[in-house]
């Protein structure tokens, strides 16, 4: 600190030192290595008194010091400070300091050339503005302010720099603005990621500081931000050339001309993402493809009145594309999906997602499909236009498919749910349903065919009609299954999931039974008899009739199983126990929530289980007094324990 507190000449303060306790300099000196500025704990008195002399009242005359100086010559005094503690206890002083340290940029920053060389190591090591600055900072609500923003600033310069800035929410009374924004872009050079949610009081000026200060950015989160306008794209566009990710929800003023300039000039954009944009059209999204097609990889278009011209660019131009999501584009027909597969642009094309489009007819999902070679995973959620024949055309087009989820698809019946299985190939490995009110439980008689043997996971959840003629016949078509989430299906009882398990040959790893209230012991008996050798994981949450007889068979049987949940359940403190006995059980995550006959007679066997548990959850367990609970805390110190 003798740069700026050590004068002893009449430059000053005559005499000496500012500070009449030399202790009084110490306190601004201790700064931790995880502290971005140190606040000292005391402030001094600038009270001036008045004093009495010959029986009048005179004025004290005020006494010169260091803050009578202009902003101009602090500045040369601070732009001459290493980067380090000095920096930072001078950015404690006052908020005056602090903007004036934050306003400095690199390139103003004098080297001194007669610091000694183990000062000159440690500030080699710190990396003033060097290193990849992967320092990570997130303000949130009140705490977003213009003075925390400088405070960042200035504290994380000795440390590498700041690589990502998060701000999220505004403080209503002193919120972000423009001066924030300021401090990091002359403090933060090496900043590379930076998400501003629901900012409104940042506009453009703000922005196009980080863009002029900030030129390596690579990713850009931009959330509820209507005072920002293409203005500031354009400047990001034009400054930030190693831009790879670009995101923007419900920006209102921004439109084409951003996104234009964004495709012309940013040559390494990989991902971008579009939502509730209501500027953004056609000629935004012709000009973002036609430009950056030969990297960008990642696409996502929801909420937008585009039209059936953005998805025939995107067939022509996305030749790099491998993941597309489009939700919600209502002014999307038919043809602009049908144009899309056949475009033949999207060979690289492995994920898609569509959600509540009405273009997605049986036409325009098979011409995607044809269209898409290399097309593996499929999700289609709120299609309602897509039907049977339109499902099962897509599945034999889509050659390369290994995983299908449909959701809110109410027109998909039992015909359309067992075509995808007879004619998906010998790749589809995964087949989830969701929420799907077409599938009815009738009785149906399969022509012989070769079993779907591709198939590993099948995920069943809120179907109401799926029921145990469905169940029976999918046993026999799928016999390699290793993971089933049956969840919510009040139907299925025992009898239809047992021709499941007795068919399934390779093991099952993962069963998901939540819900399934008309389910008993026996088919858990069946399941860990069958499968113990290599069931992991198992839930049973909500299956009332389950009692402590599944446990001792699980006890007994099941020697990988490491996640159990078995909330809700009819379990009391002797299938506890049973758990506790078993020999060679391992569980690390156990779920008891809700059942309220587990008493404390259970301490010592949870005691026991806690040797290898991580999580237990004993929530909503009436029976637990709350000085078990305290006594479990102390003694499962390694456990994460929700009560």
């Amino acid at each position: 600190m003798s740069q700026v507190f050590g004068f002893s000449g009449d430059n000053f303060c005559h005499g000496g030192s500012i500070y009449t306790n030399p202790k009084e300099a110490s306190f601004f000196l201790s700064l931790g290595p995880q502290v971005d500025v140190y606040y000292p704990p005391q402030k001094r008195s600038r009270v001036s008194v008045p004093f009495v002399f010959d029986g009048e009242w005179f004025e004290q005359k005020q006494k010169t010091t260091i803050d009578s100086l202009p902003d101009e010559c602090l500045f040369e005094i601070f732009r001459r400070l290493p980067v380090g503690e000095e920096r930072s206890a001078c950015a404690c002083v006052s908020k005056r300091w602090l903007m004036l340290l934050s306003s400095i940029c690199k390139s103003e920053i004098c080297s001194n050339k007669n610091t000694s060389d183990g000062e000159n190591k440690m500030e080699g090591d710190s990396q003033e503005f060097g290193g990849e600055g992967y320092l990570s900072r997130s303000l949130e609500g009140k705490k977003a302010t213009d003075v925390r923003l400088a405070a960042i600033a200035v504290g994380t310069a000795s440390r590498g720099g700041l690589g990502k800035l998060s701000i999220r929410g505004n403080n209503s009374n002193r919120g972000v603005t423009t001066l924030g924004l300021k401090a990091v872009a002359s403090g933060c050079p090496s900043l590379k990621v930076l998400s501003l949610w629901n900012v409104s009081s940042v506009g453009d000026e703000g922005l196009i500081e980080i863009a002029n200060g900030c030129q390596q950015l690579e990713k850009l989160d931009l959330c509820r931000c209507p005072s920002i306008s293409d203005k500031a794209l354009i400047a990001v566009a034009k400054n930030c050339p190693n831009l790879t990710e670009l995101s923007l929800e419900s920006c209102p003023n921004i439109h084409n001309e951003g996104l234009q300039a964004i495709g012309k000039l940013c040559s390494n954009l990989k991902s971008i993402s579009i939502k509730d944009c209501a500027g953004v059209g056609d000629q935004g999204i012709a000009g973002l493809f036609s430009s950056t097609s030969l990297l960008l990889t990642k696409v996502k278009l929801q909420a937008l009145t585009v039209s059936d011209l953005s998805l025939a660019v995107i067939g022509h131009y996305g030749k790099a594309v491998t993941d597309l999501v489009l939700n919600f584009l209502p002014n999307v027909s038919e043809r602009g999906f049908w144009v899309m597969g056949n475009a033949n642009g999207l060979h690289k094309l492995k994920s898609l997602t569509i959600a509540s489009c009405r273009g997605v007819t049986d036409v325009g999902l098979e011409a995607v499909g044809k269209g898409c070679p290399n097309l593996k995973s499929v999700h289609l959620q709120k299609c309602a236009f897509l039907s049977d024949n339109g499902l099962i055309s897509f599945t034999k087009a889509a050659i390369s498919l290994e995983s299908l989820k449909l959701e809110e698809c109410h027109r998909i019946t039992q015909f359309g749910f067992f075509g995808v299985l007879f004619n998906c190939g010998a790749k589809l490995k995964a087949l989830s349903l969701v929420s799907c009110y077409g599938i009815k439980d009738l009785d149906l008689e399969l022509s012989p065919s070769s079993p779907c043997e591709s198939l590993r996971s099948l995920t069943i959840c809120n179907c109401p009609g799926f029921g145990n003629a469905t169940l029976s016949v999918l046993g026999k078509l799928c016999p390699q299954l290793q993971q089933v989430e049956l969840t919510g299906l009040k139907g299925v009882t025992d009898a239809g999931l047992l021709p499941l398990l007795e068919s399934s040959e390779a093991g099952l790893v993962k069963v998901n039974l939540s819900g399934c209230v008309n389910l008993t012991d026996k088919v858990v008996s069946s399941l860990v008899n069958l499968h113990g050798w290599t069931l992991e994981i198992l839930n049973l949450e909500g299956c009332k009739n389950i009692s402590n007889a599944s446990l001792i068979a699980m006890a007994e049987h099941c020697q990988l199983l490491c996640d159990l949940d078995v909330s809700m359940c009819a379990i009391s403190d002797a299938g506890i126990a049973a758990l506790a006995h078993a020999k060679q059980i391992n569980l690390q995550i156990l779920s008891l929530s809700g059942c309220t006959l587990v008493t404390d007679r259970s301490l010592p066997a949870l005691r026991k289980l806690g040797r290898t548990l991580l999580g237990l959850n004993v929530q909503h367990c009436n029976s637990i007094s709350s000085s078990a609970v305290e006594m479990l805390v102390e003694l499962l110190w390694r456990c994460d324990i929700l009560s």
